[in-house]
């Protein structure tokens, strides 16, 4: 069996399958709440998912509890790297694989 790769298109928030924006509540929309689960936030306990415009123009400002964005980033790796040319080659050479595995790691503290 043959395992064809290809150059890095992806990003984070594609990899990751973030909640559609438009569907988030304003707790996680703002970053007050995980993203995924709705679980209230401080900065000891969040990951910062980057800053988002939905449809409608609103400014998402997403976080996530360590334990789902690990999940997360596991997941995505799990897809992207064996597809990917960077991470098949060198996986530090892939910003994508870099920032997925920062994110396993902040997982697990």
């Amino acid at each position: 069996m043959s395992t064809q790769t290809e150059p890095c298109t992806s990003s984070i928030t594609d990899a990751l399958a973030l909640p559609a924006l438009d569907s988030l509540e304003e707790d996680r929309a703002s970053g007050r709440a995980c993203v995924w689960n709705g679980e209230p936030l401080t900065i000891e306990t969040a990951v910062d998912l980057g800053e988002q415009t939905d449809a409608a123009g609103r400014v998402c400002f997403l976080r996530a509890c360590r334990r789902h964005a690990g999940q997360a980033a596991h997941r995505a790796l799990m897809e992207h790297a064996p597809s990917c040319e960077q991470c098949v080659d060198d996986a530090g050479g892939c910003d994508v694989g870099r920032v997925l595995l920062r994110l396993i790691r902040e997982g697990r503290r």
